[in-house]
């Protein structure tokens, strides 16, 4: 009888910390769309609040690290439960820098919206669904313990450094052409590096996925898109 509640106790948690999981990776995708909504239609107000909600991101993962740290000490998981755990810790830090990141493009959008309208922002929303529809699959198959659909995140990478590279290209010859949108475009800048860092921690959390169902990495170099010559724009620190 006391094993049996031992066992049940132990579910408990292990699905407690799956929940945290999810819960911080449905904040994660709508912190992303409502910033860049926040983006497209010049919303200060709403950004604000996207600035906000991040407090919420962090409470989570101090839960998820709680309850990890928890299962860890006290029961002693092998195998595939050992693995969960840990890809729930990296995760759960992905999911956080994702959300700092939503929340500096939303930082950034509240500056932008008080200068005159840039053409190139009308890429980024372009970008930003690409990094949403990133964080949803991976989520997606994070709930499933789907490696194959983890897989198909982590190639997808590439195609939105390459629509980085096409905006970053498409920003500096604007600037030049105007330079009175300079100040502008490096907003859009950065709020574009920022989304190019979400696909990577998208990426980072494929990888955990895929360790955690098979227990071997994903073998070969991570697809890349010709960013390399990139390499100056640096993102912003995500956070406070």
């Amino acid at each position: 009888m006391a094993a049996d509640h031992i066992a049940r106790s132990y579910d408990e948690e292990l699905r407690k910390l799956n929940n945290a999981i999810v819960e911080m990776g449905g904040l994660a995708e709508g912190q992303l769309s409502a910033a860049i909504q926040a983006v497209a239609e010049r919303d200060s107000e709403l950004a604000a609040h996207v600035v906000e909600g991040d407090a919420r991101v962090d409470q989570l993962e101090r839960e998820v690290d709680n309850l990890g740290i928890r299962l860890l000490a006290l029961r002693q998981p092998v195998a595939r439960d050992l693995r969960a755990i840990f890809a729930a810790l990296k995760i759960a830090s992905d999911l956080e820098r994702i959300c700092d990141y939503a929340a500096n493009v939303a930082k950034r959008s509240i500056a932008l919206a008080q200068s005159p309208p840039v053409q190139p922002v009308r890429s980024l929303p372009r970008m930003a669904r690409l990094a949403e529809r990133l964080v949803k699959d991976v989520i997606d198959a994070y709930v499933e313990r789907d490696a194959a659909k983890a897989y198909a995140v982590w190639n997808r990478d590439q195609e939105l450094d390459d629509m980085y590279a096409s905006l970053f290209r498409e920003l500096l010859t604007y600037m030049m052409e105007d330079p009175r949108s300079i100040s502008a475009c490096a907003h859009v800048l950065f709020m574009a590096k920022n989304i190019e860092r979400i696909g990577d921690h998208a990426t980072n959390i494929a990888e955990q996925l895929y360790y955690l169902v098979h227990g071997t990495p994903i073998v070969g170099a991570r697809p890349k898109g010709g960013t390399s010559s990139l390499d100056i724009m640096q993102p912003e620190p995500a956070g406070p």
